[in-house]
């Protein structure tokens, strides 16, 4: 669900039924639906602002933190080519 959020954020307002739906199934609550909702949305929100600021990585998070640089340059780069 987050990966689709991130990618379309406005994908929940046309389809929730069948994204919560799924969730349902699988056991989670209207509660842990909405815990997940805000945690997400807290750690999207904290990351944003850490990047307008400049903040880097914590020591230990800096290898995962290159390789996402990497990955997210060559997509952009591959997206770029093919509009």
């Amino acid at each position: 669900m987050q990966v689709r959020r991130i990618a379309d954020p406005y994908a929940l307002r046309r389809s929730p039924s069948r994204d919560l739906d799924t969730l349902r199934l699988n056991g989670l609550s209207d509660r842990d639906l909405l815990d997940a909702v805000e945690v997400i949305s807290y750690f999207n929100y904290i990351n944003r602002v850490a990047d307008a600021l400049g903040i880097d990585p914590e020591p230990e998070m800096q290898q995962a933190f290159e390789t996402w640089k990497r990955d997210s340059y060559q997509k952009w780069k591959r997206d770029s080519y093919q509009k």
